[in-house]
């Protein structure tokens, strides 16, 4: 029998999924009505209206499986339920660059990854070096621009 690999996540990367799977839904018959009107129009094989929609429709079917995939296999981790002193997913790690700068990162799922936003998902080459690491822990990473190094500065359960 297959075990089902459960996809960790925080809460409100639940949510958003779950609000855009409620989105996606609610524009399906919207795309039903516009393959109607476009069929309406008469012959398919020029008619650009009626294949734009039929490929809409397509992207909107596979977005919502991969959603609902992931919402089935869904593991919500609340970070403030967790304590210790190894980083794990959910934690907030602030790390010294090699010029001694703060960086401050929230370990989460692919889904909620953001960088930009501080938010980095544990299967990143930085995530992926981070997971079971202490505070003065050293960390090497390899990224496409080069090797680089951070100490790990402070662990947070928030």
């Amino acid at each position: 029998m297959a075990t089902v690999e459960k996809m960790p996540m925080l809460a409100e990367g639940y949510e958003k999924l779950s609000t855009e799977l409620k989105r996606l839904r609610a524009e399906r018959p919207l795309i039903v009505d516009a393959i109607e009107e476009a069929r309406a129009h008469g012959d398919l094989s020029e008619n650009a209206e009626y294949h734009a929609a039929k490929e809409r429709q397509g992207q909107i079917e596979a977005s919502i499986s991969d959603i609902e995939d992931k919402l089935s296999r869904a593991q919500i981790i609340d970070p403030t339920d967790l304590s210790g002193d190894k980083i794990v997913f959910g934690a907030t790690v602030t790390l010294l660059d090699e010029d001694e700068k703060p960086i401050k990162y929230q370990i989460v799922g692919q889904t909620e990854a953001d960088a930009n936003a501080g938010r980095i998902s544990y299967n990143s080459p930085l995530g992926r070096a981070l997971i079971g690491r202490k505070v003065d822990d050293e960390v090497e990473v390899t990224v496409p621009s080069g090797d680089r190094y951070y100490l790990v500065a402070k662990i947070e359960f928030i």
